[in-house]
């Protein structure tokens, strides 16, 4: 009987536990819903609700160009506490990645010349 009221309390316990780290969608959360998330103050969260005013976000780009202050940077940080965007965490877009070694041109372009094939 003991083991079974143990069992009972550590699944409530977990249930409780990831109740709290619960996503946030921004479509659908109240202003202390909000605020909730780390980062997201009384301001950024009066910008974001006036700005669904005019319809929900379509995706984390949809919310980064409607809302000032939101940006790259805020959106994986605000993600990472929980925020998503129609239930989507935010992912980097890529964009094409850093040059490597091999793709730098010779010194000689760089340098506004252009050298003749002999």
């Amino acid at each position: 009987m003991n083991l079974v009221i143990k069992t009972i309390v550590s699944v409530a316990l977990a249930l409780l536990a990831a109740s709290t780290f619960a996503a946030v969608d921004i479509n659908r959360a109240s202003q202390a819903e909000l605020e909730s998330i780390k980062g997201i103050g009384p301001s950024l969260s009066s910008r974001i609700l006036d700005a669904r005013k005019s319809g929900a976000f379509k995706d984390w780009l949809d919310l980064q160009s409607r809302v000032k202050g939101v940006r790259a940077g805020n959106s994986v940080r605000f993600s990472a506490d929980g925020l998503t965007v129609g239930g989507a965490a935010f992912s980097a877009p890529a964009v094409g990645g850093a040059p490597t070694r091999s793709a730098k041109a010779p010194k000689a372009v760089k340098a506004g010349k252009l050298e003749r094939a002999k």
